[in-house]
């Protein structure tokens, strides 16, 4: 189990590092030279990455679930993801670099997601059933820290550092771009022992030939019963809108604090660290709840906490009252996401977890431009980002109602 956890210890280096905190802005004001349109191509960029992973995601799940082995399927995205990730250390800071970056960087995120849809499947064949929220909850806590480690050393040991390592330049940006180098070791050396400890399914011996063709089969038929799945259908509706909310949160967070609470760009960045810290806590602690009460009713608990920490913030005027109320509201950020991923595993039908969590993936990706757009809408029509972030309680809220109806599965 260890190390299964440690794989996501390593991946989550990447959302972290590269597609959040540091990279998007060295793009954005050393590459691009202009933050507006620079934030605005890497967003676009990843949406697009997106997009291609919600349409294809499914797609690979079903022909692995024909093929039987996950840890092939891994073990090709997670290089592919840890590669483009190291080529991105020729990215110099100058403009001529700039689609050559987008490019890399919107590679890394597919290679990136479709990893993560094998991975995911892969919970229900390596643990009993009755430890799977803890499984799930220790797999997730362990990204949130291997991310926030990987960050501070990249933040502290390369970008501040005085003098850099290595006899890096900073003319050239080099402790900057040496972050990528960080993170693509980071990803081979912490994902490694998956492939060796963690067992696989036998392969059934299918052709890949033959695999693709059973397993586009079998898609069109899973999609045409999937209405009749009705459970797993409005569970993925209901991540899908919650989803959305948690997504939109963790998006325009530091942009509300700074922007309705006067919080300067350090406090945000501490403020982003703090709250990953507090979710990966979260889902930690938390996940023997998973196992010992059901995956729908921590989902719920999570969510509900999520609606009335989520109002509370709203409502505060005051820095020190917001800190408390956002570091709270992170501890059940973590639960609710690592909840779902059990409740998914327990939801699948037999021998088609990775297609599953191929539609999995997609409801996670298809409709997320929905609620930022939503967010940004509010706030133009009611010139407040309390309007704004009252629009991301309203997803929390219509996905739990909409759980609410979905009937959890017998131990």
């Amino acid at each position: 189990m260890a190390a299964w956890c440690l794989y996501d210890f390593g991946i989550a280096s990447w959302p972290v590092v590269v597609a959040t905190f540091i990279w998007g802005a060295y793009y954005a004001t050393a590459i691009r030279r202009s933050p507006e349109d620079g934030a605005a191509e890497w967003g676009a960029t990843l949406a697009l990455a997106g997009f291609v992973v919600a349409m294809i995601g499914p797609v690979l799940g079903a022909i692995a679930d024909r093929g039987g082995a996950r840890k092939p399927w891994i073990g090709c995205f997670v290089m592919l993801c840890a590669a483009f990730t190291a080529f991105l250390w020729f990215s110099l800071p100058e403009p001529e670099s700039g689609s050559r970056t987008l490019l890399l960087v919107g590679a890394a995120s597919i290679a990136y997601e479709f990893s993560l849809i094998f991975y995911n499947a892969m919970l229900r064949d390596i643990v009993a059933p009755d430890r799977m929220g803890r499984l799930s909850g220790w797999g997730w806590g362990s990204g949130y820290a291997g991310g926030l480690i990987c960050l501070a050393i990249g933040l502290y040991g390369f970008i501040k550092a005085d003098p850099p390592p290595f006899g890096l330049e900073r003319a050239f940006a080099e402790p900057v771009r040496a972050t990528s180098l960080l993170v693509a070791a980071w990803i081979c050396i912490f994902t490694l022992p998956l492939f060796g400890l963690v067992p696989d399914r036998r392969s059934t011996g299918l052709t890949p030939w033959r695999a693709v063709s059973a397993g586009l089969r079998g898609l069109g038929v899973s999609l045409m019963r999937l209405p009749r799945q009705p459970q797993i259908l409005r569970f993925l509706l209901a991540r899908m809108i919650y989803g959305d909310g948690l997504n939109t949160l963790f998006i325009f967070g530091g942009i509300y604090a700074a922007g309705t609470l006067g919080f300067t760009i350090p406090e945000v960045a501490l403020l982003g660290i703090a709250i990953n810290a507090t979710a990966g806590a979260g889902a930690i602690a938390l996940a023997w709840l998973d196992d010992h009460i059901g995956s729908k009713p921590m989902i719920m608990i999570s969510l509900a906490a999520l609606v009335v920490l989520g109002t509370g913030i709203l409502l505060v005027h005051d820095k020190t009252l917001f800190w408390a109320l956002a570091l709270l509201l992170g501890v059940f950020v973590g639960p609710a996401q690592s909840a779902s991923r059990t409740f998914m595993a327990r939801l699948c039908p037999p021998a088609a977890e990775a297609e599953m969590f191929g539609l999995y993936a997609l409801t996670g990706k298809i409709t997320a431009f929905i609620g930022p757009a939503l967010y940004g809408l509010a706030t133009h029509v009611w010139e407040s980002q309390r309007a704004g972030m009252a629009s991301v309680v309203a997803f929390l809220l219509l996905g739990l109602l909409l759980l609410l109806t979905v009937r959890e599965p017998r131990k």
